[in-house]
């Protein structure tokens, strides 16, 4: 009876433990190092590229924000089929794969599925991408967040109060159709307007929705703030870099344009970035109306009084 009543009150005691958040079996983290490497940056990315279209997945667009680094975007029909699930699940039918140097070492990383479909609130958990892309490349740890965050967690995610979530993101434009929409996102960014350019395109089956990974980079000082290379400078600043927080999303859906409000995209890629002090939200604080105002731009939209004060 005495070891019944032990063994009661334990399996009550990790149930509240795990109510408190104290115990996290299944934290998930936003990025996966898959291995580190030492060599020339152009030749591991010849050879990530080989294993993963080797695992049937297809490169969607290559973008190197700055030196050393180069992030892939890869896709392939799960990844599609499971973005067609969800009202905007677009925003997941792509995973970035990163391959960056720092100092004398190489690391090849890459966004992590399962995290970033419950982020993105998609129907499914994308697990069997994760296990793919493991078989491609290997899984040696997860990072970008200390603590992790549960599934729950992560689909009503919101960096801390009065800013966005998921659910509140830019509206860039609007047009007469879906096909308009791609039309003009198609011609702006191939005229690299307001510095944004194409990086990768895929268009999700069965549905009105394109997905467009886009690069940002700024002509001058003072549009500075929506530059990829500068962003990346003040938050991406850990032994491990998380690069594949690159590049940008534009998704076109129905007749509108819209992009995930920065102060969403950022903060979910990471999470335990401070507010205040050195490497800080603080640092970029007049980012999310830059990036907005360029991607408005880049859509073909209007901007209104505040994005030209800014």
């Amino acid at each position: 009876m005495r070891g019944m009543f032990r063994h009661a009150f334990a399996v009550l005691a990790v149930g509240l433990l795990c109510a408190a958040g104290l115990v996290q079996a299944d934290e998930l983290k936003p990025f996966v190092l898959a291995y580190t490497t030492q060599g020339d940056v152009a030749k591991v990315v010849d050879e990530v590229k080989g294993k993963l279209t080797g695992a049937g997945f297809e490169i969607a667009g290559a973008y190197s924000p700055y030196d050393d680094a180069t992030v892939l975007a890869v896709t392939n029909d799960a990844l599609r089929q499971a973005a067609a699930k969800s009202e905007f699940g677009g925003y997941g039918a792509a995973q970035r794969v990163s391959v960056t140097k720092v100092n004398d070492q190489v690391q090849v990383a890459y966004t992590n599925p399962v995290y970033m479909a419950n982020a993105y609130r998609m129907a499914g958990d994308l697990q069997s991408v994760a296990d793919r892309l493991a078989q491609a490349l290997g899984r040696e740890k997860a990072f970008g967040s200390e603590d992790g965050m549960s599934a729950d967690d992560l689909r009503g995610y919101h960096y801390m109060f009065g800013m966005e979530y998921f659910t509140d993101p830019s509206e860039l434009a609007e047009y007469d159709s879906y096909d308009d929409a791609v039309k003009a996102v198609e011609a702006n960014l191939a005229k690299g307007v307001a510095g944004v350019t194409k990086v990768y395109r895929v268009d999700i089956p069965g549905k009105d929705e394109t997905l467009f990974g886009v690069g940002m980079k700024s002509s001058n000082d003072k549009e500075k703030y929506m530059d990829d290379r500068y962003i990346m400078n003040e938050i991406d600043f850990k032994p491990l870099r998380s690069t594949a927080h690159l590049p940008y999303d534009m998704l076109v859906s129905g007749k509108k344009v819209y992009a995930l409000y920065a102060r969403f995209r950022i903060a979910i890629d990471f999470p335990d970035l401070s507010m205040m002090g050195s490497h800080s939200f603080m640092n970029i604080m007049d980012s999310p109306a830059a990036i907005e105002k360029a991607l408005i731009l880049a859509a073909g939209g209007k901007l209104t009084a505040e994005h030209w004060d800014n």
